[in-house]
């Protein structure tokens, strides 16, 4: 087990050639022998100065790490700022869940497993010295009274209070959905709901978007009755009790199956999401759930996936992210023209109607560039920025940038 101090780490850009519409770069690749993250699973944030922080599955101490990567004078340097220790004491492998921080700039996550349990833990790192330090500020305890396994990141709403899912546990061990709230300092954890399956729908993997009129909405891999081909629901708190309502219920074939992304929502209060599978190819596809009178939403496929050496395949654990015009981009684990590793698409809109184009595909062939992106993507003036589970010099992931 590794447990090395890691010193910044100086990084060359590796421009990789890519025969579509964006150029990529890779900003830096995670080295596995050198007490380094590597694996990375999670999306990126950025800080108010423009310095980025994700987390690696596995590496540092050896159960994970968060790292940060900051741009001085056109080099990007990464330093680990926590790693994660594992056991009873600490978390555990945090997979696809993205880091969130506060208005004081602390960063709050989640880790798969670990923790006093084993079923995964909330943690918050605060910066004061120079140091990142950590506090666990939830232990799940699994089924039947607490959520179990949470993948997904956290939401702030306005009040300040924080909002996750677990992939398991719960009352029927489907899942749940949890609210953390703070007080006199301590931050105290709820579960608001507990999948039960049908229509409600089970095994959610993405987090809650915040919406309007305090709603939150989220989407299931599995349920949906007659179908159990995945559901798309909101919860909302109605005097004093949550309640879950279904807003889509996914019947497979071109409409999709398996929506394991989470929710992006527009101004107008629209939801857009892929599913991993289904669609015209059964590649995957990306859908809008346009918001309509007394909360009812319509189901369109704006793009389905052709896979093979022209497009994308499977569109995995990645949230989409809009830009201000409207277009949508996202990434999908395999598909591309470089061996079917991955790509990085743009569906851009004109006259109402969207337009994909690949604007990057994944090559590892010879050491330069990452593959199997799981992770959404980060829109930061005008650039794309994301990570790879697998490829670079090491074979182990890299943090990469695209212009579109």
């Amino acid at each position: 087990m590794r447990n090395k101090a890691l010193a910044m780490w100086a990084v060359t850009l590796v421009l990789v050639t890519c025969a579509w519409a964006g150029s990529e770069s890779v900003l830096y690749n995670f080295d596995s022998y050198s007490g380094d993250g590597y694996y990375g699973l999670s999306g990126l944030v950025a800080d108010k100065s423009g310095n980025l922080y994700g987390m690696t599955y596995e590496g540092g101490a050896g159960y994970g790490a968060v790292y940060e990567l900051v741009n001085s004078g056109g080099t990007w340097k990464e330093s680990l700022i926590y790693s994660f220790t594992g056991g009873t004491s600490d978390g555990e492998y945090p997979q696809d869940a993205s880091l969130v921080f506060d208005k004081s700039g602390n960063l709050y996550g989640v880790t798969y497993q670990g923790g006093a349990y084993g079923y995964g833990i909330v943690f918050k790192l605060s910066l004061s010295g120079g140091k990142w330090t950590e506090t666990i500020l939830h232990n799940f305890a699994g089924y039947p009274k607490d959520g179990s396994y949470p993948a997904a990141g956290l939401v702030f709403d306005a009040a300040g209070n924080m909002y996750g899912t677990t992939y398991e546990g719960g009352a029927h061990n489907y899942g749940s959905a949890y609210i953390m709230t703070l007080s006199k300092g301590k931050w105290t954890e709820k579960v608001i709901h507990s999948f039960a399956g049908g229509n409600g729908g089970d095994y959610p993997v993405g987090g809650l978007t915040v919406g309007k009129d305090g709603y939150f909405y989220g989407a299931t891999i599995y349920g949906g009755a007659t179908y159990n081909e995945g559901t798309v629901y909101r919860l909302f708190e109605a005097r004093g009790a949550w309640v879950e309502q279904s807003v889509y219920l996914f019947t497979g074939g071109t409409n999709g199956t398996y929506p394991y992304s989470g929710l992006t929502m527009d101004a107008a209060g629209n939801l857009y999401g892929t599913t991993y599978e289904g669609g015209a190819n059964n590649y995957g596809t990306v859908y809008k759930l346009k918001a309509g009178s007394n909360n009812k939403y319509t189901h369109s496929v704006l793009y389905a996936f052709k896979g093979g050496d022209t497009d994308g395949a499977y569109p995995y654990y990645a949230p989409v992210t809009l830009d201000s015009a409207g277009n949508i981009y996202g990434t999908t684990y395999e598909g591309g023209s470089q061996y079917d590793q991955g790509t990085v698409f743009e569906l851009k809109l004109s006259a109402g109607k969207y337009k994909e184009s690949v604007l990057h595909s994944f090559e590892d062939t010879s050491g330069n560039d990452g593959y199997d992106p799981r992770a959404g993507l980060l829109l930061l003036n005008g650039k794309l920025y994301g990570a790879t589970y697998a490829g670079g010099t090491e074979g182990v992931g890299v943090v990469f940038e695209v212009k579109p």
